[in-house]
């Protein structure tokens, strides 16, 4: 007998969709990045509606035979980091001569993946930087094109360090109070002000635009650093 909880794999299934368009932007020879961003935003949206359904349908117990973390790892490692990091390679808004150092975030970001504390889910929080790699992009471009390419890479590699940081960020869907009103409330604040930077003539954002959808990501840090000092690890290193 069917199950419902199976189309929640299948929702989760479903980025692989959008992924494959932005890679097939890039491959172009005109490629427009602001098309590859749109394509990667609408993987996040479903990345960011499954974790809530497959609890909701609890998939672990009705559709067990499908691994849905193991399709959502995959997926998350394609569209969060692989895809975008190549954009910025491909739109050259890496330092001449250092764009290919865009692999140093790739493999920062596998191991991430795959370290086996990525996430504490009892104190809601991702350990070291959780690959925001399609929203880093965004702000690569401007500031390559506006400021100077060696700012993204600098950010870059020095994001590719704490993505294997033992530091802790919070889990957004998972975050505890009293972060999680203000963190949710203000990532859709700051998806729009994300959408905004693209459609302004996006790499040629006005900088005060730019400015002011970063307010978000001091407080993300600012928030994950107070509850990081208020709370113990519930894991323990395995031996």
């Amino acid at each position: 007998m069917f199950k419902p909880a199976y189309l929640v794999h299948l929702l989760t299934a479903s980025g692989v969709i959008p992924a494959a368009l932005a890679a097939h932007e890039l491959t172009q020879g005109d490629c427009d990045p602001r098309l590859v961003f749109v394509y990667l935003l609408l993987a996040t949206l479903i990345d960011a509606i499954d974790g809530p359904l497959a609890r909701r349908f609890h998939v672990k117990k009705h559709a067990a035979s499908i691994d849905g973390r193991v399709i959502d790892d995959l997926l998350d490692y394609l569209t969060f980091a692989f895809l975008p990091l190549m954009l910025i390679w491909r739109m050259q808004w890496m330092p001449t001569s250092y764009g290919f150092t865009v692999v140093f975030a790739m493999v920062a970001s596998l191991l991430g993946f795959a370290h086996r504390e990525a996430k504490d889910e009892a104190r809601g929080v991702f350990r070291g930087f959780p690959s925001y790699w399609n929203l880093f992009a965004i702000y690569a471009g401007v500031f390559s094109t506006q400021i100077s390419p060696w700012l993204t890479a600098v950010t870059l590699w020095t994001l590719s360090v704490l993505t294997i940081a033992p530091v802790w960020l919070l889990y957004p869907n998972l975050a505890p109070r009293p972060w999680k009103k203000p963190i949710m409330i203000g990532g859709l604040f700051w998806t729009a002000g994300l959408v905004a930077m693209l459609g302004w003539d996006y790499p040629r954002t006005p900088i005060w635009l730019v400015a002011l959808t970063l307010v978000y990501p001091v407080f993300y840090a600012f928030a994950s650093i107070r509850h990081a000092a208020s709370s113990e690890p519930t894991m323990r290193p395995s031996r």
